[in-house]
């Protein structure tokens, strides 16, 4: 690895390799594209050394170029890191003790997800004892514009950066339901946005019904986590969303409280 001078700021670290990973943090936090001289105006850093390290998370595929090529987001290694995260994280231990609890509550299949990149991967899932269910695995993903959880991430998103990511994902129809036009999906938003939670009326899969509420977080930024639940249409309709949501609320609020490290599962069951 190429040695490059310290730089004070946003990017000073001790080592070559921090100012790299301060670098990618910075870039990550960004809700849009960045140039080599937009790094340059807010990090003050020469851009010959911004380049080099540019270049250097380019060929880790921590970094890709998008656009005209000048421009930079984050690469397909790095979602694939954060992903595992996310997946083997230490705290999924008491996760799975809520969505436990909020299952034996609601007697229907529950899902903690997040959003990635244009689809929604479930992070945790447990499985109603019913004999009559829709079976997915933790690390399953659906489509971000047809699923609760994609749907109520992309509500709660600044708008700029949902048309972008909605131009750059194909609106498949997988039912009748679907939808996949962008000003009706951004009618959807609004809705959501004002309710406060999302459903998936048969839009993915005939017969299954979602409803999916956020995790907040205590700076009350865009969640990055969701709470579902799902179940054939004949034991949850859109008539039974209402009942189902305060139990999907306190499960939310126990799992972001999880989070910060506020309390135990056992403590908020």
């Amino acid at each position: 690895m190429e040695l490059i001078q310290e730089p004070e700021g946003p990017l000073s670290g001790d080592t070559p390799a921090l100012r790299l990973f301060a670098l990618l943090e910075l870039i990550a936090t960004s809700d849009h594209q960045v140039s080599l001289p937009s790094l340059v105006a807010e990090t003050g850093l020469p851009k010959p050394t911004l380049h080099r390290m540019l270049q250097q998370l380019e060929s880790a595929d921590l970094l890709m170029r998008v656009g005209d090529g000048r421009g930079y987001t984050t690469g397909v290694r790095l979602h694939r890191l954060a992903e595992n995260v996310l997946l083997n994280d230490s705290r999924n231990a008491g996760r799975h003790v809520i969505l436990q609890h909020l299952v034996e509550e609601l007697r229907e299949s529950c899902n903690l997800t997040a959003l990635s990149r244009g689809e929604v991967v479930y992070l945790d899932r447990v499985e109603t004892p019913e004999p009559l269910r829709f079976y997915l695995r933790p690390g399953s993903r659906v489509p971000v514009h047809c699923s609760a959880s994609g749907k109520l991430f992309l509500a709660r998103m600044p708008r700029k950066q949902r048309r972008k990511l909605i131009e750059h994902t194909p609106l498949k129809r997988y039912t009748a339901k679907t939808i996949t036009d962008p000003d009706a999906l951004e009618a959807e938003f609004e809705r959501i946005a004002e309710l406060g939670y999302a459903v998936d009326d048969e839009e993915y899969l005939p017969g299954l019904v979602c409803v999916a509420v956020a995790v907040p977080r205590p700076d009350g930024s865009p969640p990055v986590l969701g709470v579902a639940v799902q179940a054939p249409v004949m034991r949850l309709s859109l008539d039974d969303v209402s009942a189902a949501l305060p139990a999907l609320r306190r499960a939310a609020e126990a799992i972001g409280e999880h989070e910060t490290g506020a309390g135990t599962p056992e403590e908020s069951s």
